[in-house]
């Protein structure tokens, strides 16, 4: 059989930003410790299914190196005296395909003579985070009072998505690429981003992520939609990130989501820390690390009793095992993994004949018309 001469140093480089092992890989090419050696090498039929399996563009065997990719907009997760890795496929894809999505939207609203969001790009890191997260509040008709009586995590997730969609948001969370299943996003990779745009602006969440980080996640990536700052995060809200954005969008959403004068009418002083800090996150539905930080910035905890408490907590969720829960019904994980707002627009736009039905299905994930149209009902498009 005819071989090609496939680069070895890209081999490498895809295997490993497909988060792929040696075992994984020898298990389905036989021969890939041979490639690597360079003493065997693969034929096109299987550099083209190693190309598939790594998602990567199968031109790039052929360089001598790697080339240098990079992602396509800011990235807020440097941390200090520690490089970052080169970003997955799965995070390169999802960022393409939420660009994509955001580009239809908004050539979809200037269409339909949709006005500008006004919100968008109006803050700026110099005003004071408490300002700015009153004006999110007020914008998204947000209550912390209304939020502490919900039952539960997911009830205030869906509550606070459903009210920055109504605001113009597109709000985005999946835990795969498209509706990929067997290409599972990384939380240690990324949380969420936004893309700012003043017609169609967008935030996605790694869905893979629990339920009260995904509420910070979303509140940060808000703050980055009001100062109009497009970018990827890695935020943990007991962490002080080195940029400054990134400061002030943690300030932000702490404050969004537990307004300090709430937090000491409800702050019980001679309560032990660790239970303090569970009660007060269920009462606000946050994390329990939101909690605690909140705790130190009202003057509560010393830096010193912080980081004791807050390494102790870590230690606690880790410990904790992961409850699996089911996957729900397709159609409403549609909207969320695409935006009920996105979704209904371009579900309408197809039926009218304005947008491609393979173009709809690409954005929105979907493989069968008898899909499209069951997702068009549920979605409310079509009776």
């Amino acid at each position: 059989m005819t071989t090609v001469a496939a680069s070895v140093p890209v081999l490498r480089w895809a295997a490993q930003r497909a988060r792929l092992h040696d075992g994984d890989l020898a298990a389905r090419f036989s021969k890939w410790p041979l490639w690597l050696s360079g003493e065997a090498q693969p034929t096109l039929k299987q550099l083209e299914n190693f190309a598939r399996f790594t998602h990567t563009a199968i031109g790039y065997f052929f360089l001598p190196q790697p080339p240098a990719l990079a992602l396509p907009v800011p990235d807020f997760r440097t941390l200090r005296d520690e490089a970052l890795a080169e970003p997955s496929t799965d995070l390169l894809d999802t960022l393409y395909l939420c660009q994509q999505r955001q580009d239809w939207y908004h050539d979809h609203a200037r269409m339909h003579g949709l006005p500008a969001l006004p919100f968008v790009g109006s803050a700026s890191v110099q005003e004071a985070p408490e300002a700015a997260a009153q004006r999110l509040r007020e914008t998204l008709g947000l209550s912390a009072e209304a939020r502490r009586q919900l039952p539960t995590w997911t009830d205030a997730l869906r509550q606070l998505i459903a009210k920055a969609e109504d605001a113009g948001v597109m709000v985005m969370v999946s835990s795969v690429v498209g509706s990929n299943s067997h290409r599972k996003l990384d939380v240690g990779e990324f949380r969420g981003f936004a893309l700012a745009d003043d017609l169609a602006p967008l935030v996605f969440l790694n869905g893979a992520d629990s339920k009260a980080a995904q509420m910070f996640t979303l509140a940060h990536e808000l703050a980055h939609v009001w100062l109009g700052a497009t970018g990827v995060s890695d935020t943990q809200a007991g962490q002080v990130p080195e940029q400054q954005i990134e400061r002030w969008c943690n300030q932000v959403a702490a404050e969004l989501l537990m307004p300090m004068d709430e937090l000491r009418a409800a702050h019980q002083r001679n309560a032990p820390i660790p239970g303090e800090i569970q009660r007060l996150a269920r009462e606000f539905k946050v994390s329990t690390l939101v909690a605690l930080r909140r705790l130190f910035d009202a003057g509560y905890l010393t830096q010193t009793g912080l980081w004791q408490h807050y390494r102790e907590e870590q230690e606690r969720l880790r410990t904790l095992k992961k409850r699996s829960s089911p996957g729900g019904d397709f159609y409403r994980s549609l909207g969320a993994r695409t935006s009920k707002r996105f979704a209904r627009a371009i579900v309408s736009s197809t039926l009218e004949g304005l947008t491609s039905f393979p173009d709809a299905f690409r954005m929105l994930g979907v493989r069968k018309t008898a899909t499209f149209f069951e997702a068009a009902r549920e979605l409310g498009v079509t009776a």
